[in-house]
């Protein structure tokens, strides 16, 4: 592959097909500055024969011409990342686990309950608005630092108190870490990994399910191995904390390097990205928002349906549990197939048509085949790492996923803020579990729909 001409730091030249540039933060590294190809998943067949270059960002000296290989620092970019991915969920799955524990100790009601469950949505909608905003101005290594420091701080502090209002405030400081974080990832791929997204994507949303995993099953033995769910809750709080270590070098030297590149670099006309104005952005935060709305209730109430079926506390979780461990390949394997598929649709209803069985499974016999409805939850939760990957496939630059990934997470947590809260509605309601499987099977219809629009191969800068 030729790699593009060098830009002059004075006067960036862009190729005939380069897309319009999102604000970009001075801040970033050096090794975000480069211009990348817009060629999605090696292999792939939606990839174009023109490369788009991206001109160089605000506070930069020069732009590298080498597209070939992972920037500078990859290596420790690509482990804090994989680091970060492992947090993304173990907060919110092992209070899922322990639901029924915390309600207890802190007395909360069924709808309160709900209320806790819905957080993490809400969280995660509020704060990834403000990551565009955030990365405009300070370095992303910078963002995240202080958002994994914000989610071990968080998870300490809710397990120390007895108040349910200090609770879910706390618990809201550790989400909010985690919601900047959503947002980052997928921009990170895009600027240090450009000609391996679907290999990158698939490694961290892998991590983000083995997170998931671990902490959905050991959340209740950990809790009564120490006689305490607060231990079940807060040991998290550990792994955390070692996600900040590889960012703050990565901090450090892109303050550094932004410092300099300041007094010698002319920034570049800015042109702002809107995917709220395209047809691509809103079924994008569809799919993603119906997507995550079943994710989070599935994460949320699924043990304690099993514990109404009759299982155990701890087989509850266990099952809970085998979603994400099972999910785990099908992360890995999703984005490569995204890429190399000329159309998602396969994907799209084949993810529905496991997701459809599961349910229909969990209401009418959720006790004898659990195994099977379980290992169907997975494959259908399947379009967690597809949406992902199509964050990035159906943008051209860095400055396009991060805008596309902003608007279609932060809308789309909007939307899934009301499953966790509607199905403890529900269940509270009807005291069983038809009438919000039904609810999340009419949430199954829209997210099919959005799927079949976001398909095709199409790009968030040509419709902005």
């Amino acid at each position: 592959m030729t790699p593009p001409p060098t830009a002059s730091p004075a006067c960036p030249v862009a190729s005939p097909g380069a897309a319009p540039i999102v604000d970009v933060a001075p801040g970033l590294a050096p090794e975000a500055l480069t211009p990348v190809e817009a060629a999605p998943v090696a292999g792939s067949a939606t990839a174009t024969a023109t490369p788009v270059e991206a001109a160089p960002v605000a506070g930069s000296a020069t732009a590298t011409a080498d597209t070939a290989r992972p920037a500078a620092g990859g290596v420790l970019v690509l482990v804090g990342m994989l680091l970060v991915a492992l947090n993304l969920r173990a907060a919110v799955t092992s209070l899922g686990a322990l639901l029924d524990e915390v309600r207890t100790g802190l007395e909360l009601s069924g709808t309160m309950a709900g209320f806790v469950t819905t957080l993490p949505t809400i969280a995660f909608a509020a704060l990834g608005a403000l990551t565009p905003w955030l990365v405009r101005r300070v370095a992303p290594a910078r963002v995240l630092a202080v958002a994994m420091t914000a989610l071990a701080a968080g998870q300490v502090l809710r397990v120390v108190t007895d108040s349910a209002l200090v609770f879910v405030l706390t618990s809201a400081l550790a989400l909010a870490g985690i919601a900047v974080a959503n947002i980052l990832l997928p921009m990170l791929v895009k600027q240090h990994f450009p000609h391996r997204t679907g290999l990158v994507t698939g490694a961290y949303t892998m991590a983000l399910t083995t997170g998931t995993t671990v902490a959905a099953a050991s959340a209740v033995p950990v809790a009564h191995a120490f006689g305490s769910w607060r231990v079940g809750l807060g040991v998290w709080a550990g792994l955390a904390a070692v996600a900040v270590l590889p960012w703050v070098p990565l901090a450090v030297r892109a303050r550094t390097a932004a410092r300099r590149a300041s007094r010698t670099a002319v920034a570049p006309p800015r042109i702002r990205i809107r995917p709220g104005r395209t047809r691509l952005g809103w079924a994008m935060a569809i799919y993603f928002g119906a997507q995550s709305l079943s994710g989070y209730a599935i994460m949320g109430w699924l043990a304690q349906l099993f514990r109404d079926a009759g299982y155990r506390p701890e087989a509850a979780g266990l099952l809970l549990a085998g979603v994400t461990a099972l999910g785990v390949p099908i992360a890995l394997l999703m984005p490569t197939l995204a890429g190399r598929l000329r159309t998602l649709r396969p994907l799209v209803f084949g993810l529905t048509a496991a997701s459809t069985l599961a349910y229909l499974g969990l209401a009418l016999a959720p006790y004898g085949p659990a195994l099977l409805w379980v290992a169907l939850l997975a494959i259908g939760q399947g379009a967690f790492p597809l949406i992902l990957t199509t964050i990035g496939l159906r943008a051209r630059t860095a400055n396009g996923t991060v805008a596309l990934s902003a608007f279609a997470q932060s809308t789309g947590y909007v939307i899934a803020a009301l499953g966790p809260l509607l199905v403890g509605i529900l269940y509270e309601a009807t005291g069983g579990w038809v009438a919000p499987i039904g609810f999340l099977l009419a949430a199954l219809a829209v997210q099919t729909g959005a799927g079949v629009a976001i398909a095709r191969p199409r790009y968030i800068e040509d419709e902005a």
